[in-house]
């Protein structure tokens, strides 16, 4: 046998600016991608990069996640309901509550459950006065590359429909929608892979949350009934929305149907979960805390458990109430009084939870026009005390940790 010839390698040591190509290499929605196709597509599409379940929280709002061990029987819920193949007639669950109830946070929770098991397709997480986070403008092409992300099988067909339309990035939402996600979708879901997948496993899953916080009224409304229209026609696309909002009219009217599931969170919002999570916080706290540490040598455990329920017992259901009211009793900023003083003050008078609300409006006042808008309320809504104020505000300047 004649032996190979040997391998010529040249270092080139005076070669300067070579170019190999070029490559594009991009992360999308926790997808890390390169392909040419892809690549183009974030080209073509321009999508919102931190609009989905990846963002940063610290930086982009909201920065919300489940507490470990609660939450569980809601979780478990849109599970259940997401990885069924015979629900066809359900392909929307729609959770809903009030501010600070924990939407968001179990909007994360299923994304990344659902990113892990290689079946989510996209999530977009709407944030009021974040730009186009808060509109619809941008909605349709970030899912189309997040699809193209997540299931590299659709990205030829969203790359035809661009290249062949070349009017299309400038039509209408419902037109983006069907020709750049739902039909490449549909497309890429009956190649082998896929209907596996599916099969086995359940449908894939595209998370929105707070669909309220969208500025784009009748765009969103336009999202909303053409989804419906879509999955009536397609009873057996292996697909489902999972959407979370507050109650507001417009949303309700729309998604209260038959082939739409309904959750109320309200009634998911357990007492342990909320005992479970001041317990923890007030643990933590003992640990960093040198004035409640020396307390505690001096005087016993605290708080004690009759404090601590009395406090769960005031909270109700709201994760939120309850970390704003953990911050107000340990806020180290206040030099006046001590944690141990603030507890029962916060416990037994009404002016605890204005001296609170107040100091959450108080580090609102970087918003645009706050003082405008604190002025007229004032004048249209003096019998209401500063937590009636806040609510109508929207105000959300605590998040649980």
């Amino acid at each position: 046998m004649a032996e190979s010839p040997p391998v010529h390698v040249e270092i080139l040591p005076n070669a300067h600016n070579i170019q190999i190509g070029e490559q594009n290499n991009y992360i999308v929605n926790g997808n890390y991608i390169s392909s040419n196709d892809q690549a183009t597509l974030i080209k073509l599409l321009k999508p919102i990069l931190d609009a989905s379940h990846t963002l940063d929280r610290e930086i982009s709002p909201p920065n919300s996640a489940c507490f470990p061990v609660t939450r569980i029987t809601v979780i478990r819920a849109i599970v259940t309901w997401a990885d069924s193949t015979l629900l066809w007639n359900t392909h929307v669950l729609w959770l809903y509550g009030y501010v600070g109830c924990g939407k968001s946070a179990i909007a994360l929770v299923i994304a990344l459950k659902f990113e892990r098991r290689n079946r989510l397709v996209g999530s977009f997480f709407v944030f009021r006065n974040t730009g186009d986070r808060s509109k619809m403008t941008r909605f349709a092409v970030t899912l189309a590359c997040q699809l193209a992300a997540a299931i590299p099988e659709a990205a030829p067909f969203i790359k035809k429909a661009v290249t062949e339309e070349p009017g299309l990035l400038g039509s209408s939402l419902v037109a983006q929608l069907r020709r750049l996600v739902y039909e490449p979708f549909k497309a890429a879901a009956k190649r082998v892979r896929l209907l596996k997948t599916s099969l086995l496993n359940g449908p894939f899953l595209i998370v929105i949350d707070g669909l309220d916080e969208c500025e784009d009224r009748k765009d969103m409304e336009a999202f909303i009934d053409d989804m419906l229209d879509f999955f009536k026609k397609n009873p057996l696309v292996p697909l489902r929305f999972f959407i979370t909002s507050r109650v507001e009219q417009h949303i309700q009217g729309r998604l209260e149907k038959d082939q739409v599931r309904l959750e109320n969170l309200v009634n998911h919002c357990s007492r342990d979960d909320i005992d479970t999570f001041m317990s923890a916080c007030f643990e933590v706290e003992k640990q960093r805390n040198s004035v409640i540490r020396a307390y505690i040598r001096n005087h016993g455990d605290w708080p004690v458990k009759k404090d601590i329920d009395q406090l769960v017992d005031h909270i109700g259901g709201s994760f939120i109430f309850a970390s704003a009211l953990f911050k107000y009793i340990v806020d180290p900023t206040d030099d006046q009084s001590t944690p141990m003083d603030r507890l029962p003050h916060t416990l037994n008078t009404n002016p605890g939870l204005d001296t609170l609300y107040a100091k959450t409006l108080s580090r609102s006042q970087r918003l645009p026009y706050f003082s405008d808008v604190m002025s007229t309320l004032a004048l249209i809504f003096e019998p209401l005390p500063i937590i009636g104020i806040a609510e109508l505000l929207g105000i959300e300047a605590f998040e649980v940790v």
